[in-house]
């Protein structure tokens, strides 16, 4: 499994960037796709989930701002980040893990990573 991030960039508090994600190496039906974020000094942690039925769940720091998708055939994820803010500066992670299910975020086998990339928000 391979996972490509892109999309981090510098943007003014209040902007928005767009992250995208390629999954390849399997199908990814039974998988969560995920986003994951690492700031400074802080431990990793998920930002949004989706399953591949479409259920979605948030970090209650990001819920209203922040809008995750998903493309089951291009096996693509994407996360819509609006009014950023400079607390939400880190490194973002594509992430995703079997759950045997299409509709259960609940983990079921190893974390598969992608490298990372960069948002930085400027205030």
């Amino acid at each position: 499994v391979q996972l490509q991030a892109y999309g981090g960039g510098l943007v003014q508090a209040g902007g928005s960037l767009r992250l995208s994600c390629v999954a390849s190496g399997r199908t990814f039906y039974h998988y969560a796709m995920n986003w994951y974020r690492q700031a400074p000094g802080n431990e990793r942690e998920l930002v949004a989930s989706i399953t591949s039925a479409g259920t979605t769940k948030y970090a209650d720091s990001v819920k209203g701002r922040f809008t995750i998708s998903r493309d089951n055939p291009k096996n693509t994820i994407d996360l819509q980040m609006n009014s950023l803010k400079p607390e939400d500066t880190a490194v973002y992670y594509c992430n995703t893990y079997f759950t045997g299910s299409l509709r259960s975020h609940q983990r079921a086998g190893p974390d598969y990573w992608g490298q990372g990339t960069l948002v930085t928000v400027s205030s």
